[in-house]
Formats: structure tokens, C-alpha cells, sequence
């Protein structure tokens, strides 16, 4: 199975010029809690977070309006394309422990966002429809220990 099989295209995104405050609202409206940054040109520079803006409201000390994505942002951005197989957006997921990955296109300019949501509710659709699975449970189950896996402890283990 293909990431295009199952990401959103109808994806949300915001600018670095964006405050955290819209940032919030595009959240809130499109009920998402991620919101792909891109720059001028649609290019993913970096993508933001419903935590990432309540720790900046916390740490920053200013008005959600004040203060722009750009400072709280995550920009090691992880992405996959279109055409890689859903295997490879789960090991991303996996390896960078991210729940949502953008989707881009060969110019790195945001085309989708698939999420760790899309391909669980793609393995509960063919496990209900008796359908070949193309996602196992077991692969979800790892996805998701990954993911939710404590920091300290991935740091931990990848420097020993």
C-alpha cells in the first residue's frame, strides 16, 4: 500500500509569518493538532504542534498573538512522499517518534500529511472487511510503542 492511499491532501498548513495564536485557531477549526510550516514557496520548513504552542505560551511568557511560529516550532522536519510504501512512513514514524509525517512531493513542497490516526484506521477498515491486509495489528502496536515512547529512554538506547 501506498502513503497516497491513505494520506490527507486536503492538509492544512501555515507560514512562518503565522502567529502562534492562528496557528491555534487553524488547529482548533480544521481539528487537528498539527499544522505543517512552509515557507513562500510551499516548501515544509517546519511543523508545529498543539504542545509545542502551549509550552511556548508557558515558556515565553507573551500573548499567543505576540509570538510566531517560527519560535516554537519543530525544524528537523520528517517527511515521506506519495509513492513510498506505508511501510516506510511507519518506520519513519518509528525510528523519529512522530505521530504525523507531511507528505511531499519531489521539490519538497507539502502535498498531504498522513498521520499515525490515517494507517490505524486503515488496519480496523480491512480487519472489518475481511479485506488482505495491507496493515497489521502488529505493525500499529509497534508504531505506536515507538512513538509513544519516553525520550529519555530512545536517547538512552541509541547511545549505548
Amino acid at each position: 500500500m501506498k502513503v497516497k492511499e491513505l494520506m490527507n491532501e486536503s492538509v492544512k498548513s501555515c507560514s512562518t509569518f503565522t502567529t502562534l495564536n492562528s496557528a491555534a485557531g487553524i488547529m482548533w477549526d480544521n481539528d487537528c493538532g498539527c499544522v505543517p510550516v512552509v515557507d513562500n514557496e510551499g516548501h515544509v520548513v517546519g511543523m508545529i504542534t498543539d504542545r509545542d504552542i502551549s509550552m511556548a505560551a508557558y515558556t515565553q511568557g507573551v500573548a499567543l498573538t505576540a509570538s510566531l511560529v517560527t519560535s516554537a516550532m519543530s525544524k528537523q522536519v520528517f517527511s515521506c512522499r506519495a509513492d513510498d510504501d506505508i511501510t516506510t512512513a511507519e518506520k519513519i514514524m518509528r525510528d523519529k517518534q512522530v505521530r504525523r509525517l507531511p507528505v511531499v512531493d519531489a521539490n519538497n513542497r507539502l502535498v498531504g500529511i498522513i498521520s499515525l490516526n490515517d494507517i490505524a484506521r486503515e488496519a480496523e477498515r480491512e480487519q472489518a472487511s475481511r479485506a488482505t491486509r495491507q496493515v497489521t495489528d502488529s505493525e500499529i502496536a509497534r508504531v505506536m510503542e515507538a512513538v509513544c515512547a519516553p525520550h529519555h529512554r530512545v536517547v538512552a538506547a541509541q547511545s549505548l
